[in-house]
């Protein structure tokens, strides 16, 4: 059975999902809604779709078996919960929503009517993530010590939606940050403290635009995350992992592993492509959809992510570390996300 995908938002992730149902086996985007009908007629035009202007249209004409939400964060809840009362699947890009409350009515809501609901989170779907994990979980650098983070670049935001508070609920910590503590968790588990520190403010925005994060785990492992958009590390490297008996380093273009007690890096893989874990995201929905697997991204971990920033921005106001409140599991499905 071919998979009938609405896509809601034609905006610039939405074409990175355009991209990879071309061709994509077992599934099409059969319609297209933005507020903007021009855009979600180019965007239905480039697949063959239906267009609309409202989610509700979409759903109700275009009769999809799932979603894609690809608009701004504060329409998240509202668009998921549309669909979910149509017993229509949700892949939701991050973040699942700018505060906990709505995350969790969210996901009481797909599991009450027994809808698939997931965040898109696409750095779990990076066949080196996946690799350095299964190193890790193997004892391939022993116990892990630390993980080290960067997501900086210089990206002019003074006129996207991400740095108005209202839509996008924060600045740089909800936007890039949500990713980094995806990763952090899928590496390090539940994470108990946070402590989040602002850096200047470079461009003419109501929002933070670099801050430093340390993450402290319930295994005592701790976590540095650098984000910014107004700063450019200069190094390939994104992600860092540090053991007793070894480290890993994943690059934008190939990864490494070396022991303690060697000088010499071995090659574990070929670095990031974007469409590539994109596209395995949407296939690990898919097969979750027929029941064929499990979805990698659970409730627990969609809710905790929503969490673990909520927790950051307390921090960077009081400047001090701050506890992440446990949110325990609803529902039937998923572990506790403390």
């Amino acid at each position: 059975m071919t998979l009938r995908f609405g896509l809601v938002g034609a905006g610039n992730i939405a074409q990175a999902y355009l991209q990879i149902f071309e061709g994509f086996d077992g599934a099409e985007i059969v319609a297209v809604a933005d507020a903007r009908a021009d855009a979600a007629a180019a965007a239905a035009e480039r697949v063959g779709a239906t267009a609309h202007t409202s989610v509700e249209d979409l759903l109700d004409r275009g009769s999809p078996d799932a979603v894609i939400v690809c608009t701004p964060p504060d329409t998240h809840p509202d668009v998921a919960l549309a669909a979910i009362a149509r017993k229509v699947a949700v892949l939701c890009e991050k973040p699942l929503a700018t505060r906990i409350g709505p995350a969790q009515t969210m996901i009481a809501a797909a599991r009450t009517a027994g809808v698939p609901l997931t965040m898109a989170t696409k750095f779990r779907f990076v066949t080196d993530i996946v690799r350095a994990r299964e190193l890790v979980a193997g004892g391939d650098i022993g116990d892990l010590i630390q993980l080290e983070n960067r997501f900086a670049s210089r990206v002019d935001m003074r006129t996207r939606w991400n740095s108005d508070p209202a839509v996008s609920g924060g600045g740089v910590l909800i936007d890039n940050g949500t990713h980094s503590v995806d990763i952090a968790r899928a590496f390090l588990g539940p994470i108990h403290e946070v402590l989040v520190v602002e850096g200047p403010r470079v461009q003419a925005v109501e929002v933070e635009d670099s801050v430093q994060v340390l993450l402290r785990a319930a295994s005592g492992a701790t976590a540095t995350i650098d984000l910014s958009w107004s700063y450019d590390h200069s190094t390939d490297t994104f992600l860092e992992l540090y053991g007793s008996e070894g480290a890993i380093r994943l690059g934008w273009q190939g990864s490494e592993l070396r022991a303690n007690d060697s000088d010499e890096w071995t090659r574990i893989g070929d670095g990031y492509d974007k469409v590539t874990c994109m596209r395995a995201q949407v296939a690990n929905f898919c097969a979750a959809i027929r029941g064929q697997d499990s979805m990698r991204i659970t409730d627990a971990d969609a809710v905790a992510s929503v969490q673990v920033i909520d927790a950051g921005y307390r921090s960077m106001a009081l400047g001090d570390w701050t506890p992440v409140d446990p949110v325990q599991s609803i529902g039937r499905r998923g572990e506790d996300v403390a």
